[in-house]
């Protein structure tokens, strides 16, 4: 753990990775205040920008606005009771009655100063964990590979929001995709009808900005109220959270800790950690706190869960090469870009560019608990920009990080693609997450598979006499019959409910 650190500061330490991580808490906060972008969002956006990046400055701006983007939606929460994104939802049932009695300033500074501290708390884990589960997947081979992407594909698509079947759907769309391009066996073109831009497959980064940036911008575009602007009350800096938190220290450590095992779940998501931790919180609530009309230990637990799940997120992701979320998903996808391939091999062969993204992760907290106090006065004003300017803003971004990826006409065909993909898909209520971990973890599947046959001298029977991958593909099974039965059984209410009209 200390070696990865010392290895890992050289890089991080430089002006270029400390200036582009404080930029892109800024930055992050700033896209988690406006409802509807979120962390998510922000990655896309800033995914090209970071192809052109060395590999640490690069990830430290896209982890950091993970952070910040993370926390910045407790922001509109408070102030409008309108979250800022899904994790933020559960803070307003305290938050948002805080500012009505004229507390919003206490809520803001203890929202960013749980979120700042249950991130560290989340990293600290990250950092002990990591290393050692990585070690352990040294042990893995072609066989244990291709197991544990089948379960990263099948726990992404199961546990997405919504139906299993849709997320099994999008999770097979995603698969599709990563067989387009050349058989890295063969050297064969699959898939490209003839077209010489696709024989290397869609590039992941027009798809992702098509995915999800296009697409949000044609359901605002359907939304309307184009030129509407809140009533934001004044807001001004204040270090008071930081006393104020004192008093919820228990509370702080326990949500913390349940975001982090929450978010090392692949595909729990920090909405849920924060539901859980609230409830958690409710019920070890001290005589006279009354949860739901303002308590300051409600808005403590949500955003100390959402935050430390983001750490908790990155060890499945970085350790194993499995997405925790959707946004570890897209912070893979720069990875690969990168050049670097997460999973044991980082920490094995590239231990200075896993150090680097630690001590990136763990910077960018400091930084939010600083700049998320200093930078409250400006939330209201940018809670106040009307769509008319945003849209186009985030448009323009899209257009231009994608072009310049390659100089190609066509990845911005292909972004406006799947664009339309995505808005009918969100129309559809499919999640868009699986379609991005399938494109990712697809290849991995095909060729350790592939592998796996080549070596072996009773066919299929590899993947069972071997303890680890049998072990993973039972936990497989496990993941069927639960998504076999949850569809069944969302039929059988169907039909009942259909029967009983």
């Amino acid at each position: 753990m200390f070696d990865l650190l010392t290895l890992g500061a050289p890089l991080f330490f430089t002006w270029q990775a400390v200036l582009l991580t404080a930029a892109g808490i800024v930055a992050g906060l700033f896209i988690g205040v406006l409802p509807g972008l979120g962390p998510l969002m922000g990655i896309v956006l800033m995914l090209p920008v970071a192809f052109h990046l060395p590999p640490i400055p690069a990830m430290g701006m896209l982890i950091a606005i993970y952070v910040g983007g993370s926390a910045g939606g407790s922001i509109s929460a408070i102030l409008l009771r309108i979250p800022g994104t899904p994790l933020a939802a559960a803070t307003l049932f305290d938050g948002y009655p805080m500012a009505q009695k004229g507390r919003a300033q206490d809520a803001i500074g203890l929202s960013i100063t749980s979120s700042a501290i249950g991130g560290l708390i989340g990293g600290l884990v990250l950092l002990f964990c990591s290393p050692l589960l990585a070690a352990f997947a040294l042990r893995f081979g072609p066989p244990e590979y291709a197991a544990m992407a089948l379960l990263g594909l099948l726990t992404i698509a199961v546990v997405s929001e919504g139906s299993t079947l849709k997320g099994l759907i999008a999770g097979g769309f995603g698969l599709a995709l990563a067989t387009m391009g050349t058989d890295e066996f063969t050297n064969a073109y699959r898939f490209t009808f003839g077209n010489f831009n696709l024989t290397s497959g869609p590039h992941i980064v027009p798809v992702v900005v098509g995915l999800f940036a296009l697409s949000e911008v044609f359901f605002q575009i359907e939304s309307g109220n184009f030129l509407a602007s809140p009533n934001i009350q004044k807001l001004r800096v204040s270090f008071r959270a930081l006393r104020l938190l004192a008093a919820h220290k228990v509370n702080l450590v326990r949500s913390a800790l349940i975001g982090t095992l929450m978010g090392a779940i692949p595909g729990a998501g920090g909405d849920v950690s924060a539901f859980i931790s609230y409830a958690v919180a409710r019920r070890m609530a001290r005589p006279g706190e009354r949860y739901g009309e303002g308590a300051e230990g409600g808005v403590v637990a949500t955003e100390a869960a959402n935050n430390g799940c983001c750490g908790g997120a990155l060890i499945p992701s970085l350790s194993l090469g499995i997405p925790g979320d959707a946004s570890t998903a897209v912070l893979l996808a720069a990875l690969f870009l990168l050049g670097f391939f997460p999973g044991p091999e980082l920490f094995r062969y590239n231990a200075d560019i896993a150090g680097g993204i630690f001590i990136a992760y763990l910077m960018g907290n400091i930084v939010l608990l600083v700049m998320g106090i200093v930078l409250v006065p400006f939330f209201g004003a940018v809670l106040k920009v009307p769509k008319a300017w945003l849209l186009p803003a985030v448009l323009l971004l899209s257009t231009m990080g994608t072009y310049a990826l390659q100089n190609s006409v066509f990845d911005l065909w292909v972004m406006l693609v799947f664009g339309a993909i995505g808005y009918l898909l969100r129309r559809a209520s499919y999640p868009l997450a699986p379609i991005i971990i399938g494109m990712i973890l697809g290849p991995v599947l095909e060729n350790n598979f592939r592998r796996s046959m080549l070596i072996s001298r009773d066919g299929l029977n590899i993947f069972i006499e071997r303890p680890i991958s049998a072990t993973i593909l039972g936990l497989v099974a496990i993941m069927l019959v639960y998504a076999v039965f949850t569809i069944l059984r969302g039929h059988l209410r169907h039909a009942s409910v259909v029967n009983s009209e």
